[in-house]
């Protein structure tokens, strides 16, 4: 999620779109949220991993 909201964020730039700049930015947020939460152990989307 965090590489295809870069892809967005640069082709948006690029191409002047602003609506691929702002879905580009949202994906990274929520992409960059996630990691964190799944980095710290928690459940993320109803997965969790018993190692």
């Amino acid at each position: 999620m965090i590489i295809l909201g870069i892809i967005l964020l640069v082709v948006g730039f690029l191409t002047g779109l602003s609506i691929l700049w702002t879905i580009g930015i949202i994906l990274l947020v929520v992409g960059a949220i996630l990691w964190i939460l799944g980095a710290m152990g928690h459940a993320v989307a109803g997965r969790r991993h018993y190692w």
